[in-house]
């Protein structure tokens, strides 16, 4: 993320099914700041705002959360650690703020991005993503979008571990066993596992 996202919240002092539901009637959204030092803040945040930082920054990168408490705003960085939406709606009901420290190293999963002209998958190899999101570590500041990955010298039949994924520098991927993250498959082994995967359907 290059550059940093700031999103304002007002207190509130509602609490309860009926009047919370006003407030969303009103386009907020209520939602509650809290840190690993004991700080609860109640707060609601106009939606649309909301929705804004949210396609931005997802629940892996920093936002600048500006609390105004009586004409003074306090600037919390945090993480969106939730957002609950409407079972049927697009409507967003609730988001949860976690206070974190910008010196410490947070763990957070992030996406897997693909690139390059895969060697295997131009000689009839089939290309199977195994993780679509891995978990790192690293300075909150430093959490990059994805871990790109460039294929373009695997060959058949032969699969990438975790243990050698490269992640951009002050970054670390976090694992407990080795895994495969993406291989390269022949046409009939492929074949074998989808036929294996619809008898078990």
């Amino acid at each position: 993320m290059s550059q940093q996202v700031e999103l304002t919240a007002t207190p509130r002092s509602i609490t309860g099914t009926g009047p919370v539901k006003a407030i969303r009637g009103e386009g907020l959204v209520p939602g509650v700041y809290y840190n690993g030092q004991g700080e609860n803040i109640l707060v609601q945040i106009p939606e649309l705002a909301l929705s804004k930082a949210y396609e931005k920054v997802g629940l892996s990168h920093v936002l600048t959360l500006k609390i105004d408490q009586d004409g003074k705003v306090i600037e919390k960085p945090s993480l969106i650690r939730e957002l609950k939406r409407h079972p049927f709606k697009r409507q967003i009901l609730h988001v949860d703020f976690l206070g974190i420290d910008l010196t410490k190293k947070i763990r957070v999963d992030i996406p897997v991005r693909i690139t390059g002209k895969c060697k295997g998958v131009v000689l009839g190899g089939v290309l199977n993503v195994f993780r679509e999101h891995l978990t790192i570590e690293c300075l909150p500041l430093a959490v990059p979008d994805a871990i790109v990955i460039d294929v373009t010298e695997m060959e058949i039949g032969q699969n990438l571990q975790v243990a050698d994924v490269k992640a951009p520098e002050g970054v670390s991927v976090v694992y407990d066993e080795n895994f495969s993250v993406v291989g390269v498959a022949t046409p009939e082994a492929e074949a074998e596992a989808e036929a294996a995967e619809g008898a078990q359907a």
